[in-house]
């Protein structure tokens, strides 16, 4: 039986994990879960699966799950208890799929303890990719991405990696790829979330909407696959059936395809080297629209740009765009700025930012801190 840590129980990843589970309740047990404030769906979890931990980082909420459960399950509050539980000694596996730069601190305790991490927690990587990758490798730490693209390219490279030229992220380019740039003036935040193929919180779907999901997709990328950002390829591809691709230098493709479905690669995760039924219908290329797939376009989706010119200044860079973004994105939300403004903020706190190599997680933190700051500062000029 393996022990399961979900961190984010209530997300949209969370809740795809779990219904893996479901399917295969002899395989899994749900040691821990974690989610910020949504202490009712934790104590609907908690009856269901009758975790050890429930940790919730709100410590209001905790207070409240723990008036109201009736399990045996430990209730425990705030950031460090992520943590605690991330890298407790009964955890085999954790699924990293807190949202930002709060789940960070987390993946790398998990990784400092040598767990199977299960990333869907990209800013782990976009923010300390290299003491994430270096946390990994000290601690032998098997580190499984669950984003679609790259547990695409994943798969593909399973046969090794003589040969390789590029690897190519697909982007279903959200509900903007055919609206022109001149359109999305007045975009409204429910427009933004409407994603034609993903079901996916606001913040995120936000983020596909601007293309900086793809964005910071490239920047976990580089780290998962050692690639530089001019071996790193981005395409259009609305239908999200081809997941991604990789190329080699003999002229071979190789892609991996499926329905749009997260079960999919969090199953592939949780049972790799193996493969286990997820729940998801197999792919009938019969009954799909023909494939499309178009070059993106830098000026309409300059998000995407920007996380390209971070990779390749390197260093802080890549944390100063994330803090940045989620600021910007949050203001979007609460209809304070517009949508064509979360790219001009997040660039001018590039600009404004110093830039450095962080040699530790506290250095880190500070630039977040520093970022998501001066990002606020140039948003009140908007205000």
């Amino acid at each position: 039986m393996i022990n399961l840590t979900l961190l984010g129980a209530t997300g949209s990843i969370g809740q795809s994990t779990l219904s893996v589970v479901d399917l295969h309740p002899e395989k899994f047990n749900v040691f821990a879960i974690s989610a910020h404030t949504n202490w009712q769906q934790m104590l609907v979890i908690c009856e269901k699966y009758q975790p050890d931990f429930a940790v919730m980082t709100d410590e209001t909420a905790a207070e409240q799950l723990s008036r109201e459960i009736q399990s045996d399950t430990t209730v425990l509050s705030g950031a460090e208890a992520l943590e605690t539980i991330a890298s407790h000694t009964d955890t085999d596996q954790v699924m990293a799929a807190i949202v930002g730069a709060a789940g960070m601190a987390s993946s790398l305790a998990a990784a400092k303890a040598g767990k199977r991490i299960m990333l869907a927690n990209k800013e782990s990587l976009v923010l300390a990719g290299d003491l994430f990758m270096q946390a990994v490798k000290d601690n032998d730490a098997e580190l499984i991405p669950v984003d679609s693209e790259h547990s695409a390219i994943f798969q593909c490279l399973q046969g090794g990696l003589s040969g390789l030229s590029k690897i190519q992220l697909t982007a279903s380019g959200g509900p903007f790829l055919h609206t022109p740039l001149s359109e999305l003036t007045n975009i409204t935040p429910d427009q933004a979330c409407a994603h034609p193929n993903w079901s996916m919180g606001r913040k995120i779907s936000v983020d596909s909407a601007t293309m900086m999901n793809k964005g910071l997709e490239v920047i976990e990328a580089h780290y998962l696959f050692n690639l530089p950002a001019d071996r790193i390829d981005v395409v259009m591809h609305p239908q999200s059936i081809v997941h991604s691709s990789v190329y080699f230098n003999d002229g071979s493709t190789l892609s991996q395809l499926g329905n749009p479905d997260m079960r999919t690669v969090i199953s592939y995760a949780m049972s790799y080297p193996d493969r286990i039924s997820s729940g998801v219908p197999a792919l009938d290329l019969t009954q799909n629209s023909p494939l499309e797939f178009y070059p993106p376009d830098f000026d309409k989706f300059s998000c995407l740009r920007l996380a390209f010119e971070g990779l390749k200044q390197g260093g802080s860079a890549m944390g100063t765009i994330n803090a940045a973004n989620e600021i910007a994105v949050a203001s979007f939300l609460d209809n304070k700025i517009k949508f064509l403004d979360i790219a001009k903020i997040i660039e001018k706190t590039l600009d404004m930012s110093s830039h450095f190599y962080p040699s530790s997680l506290a250095e880190v933190i500070d630039n977040d801190k520093i970022a998501r700051l001066t990002a606020n500062e140039i948003i009140q000029s908007y205000v």
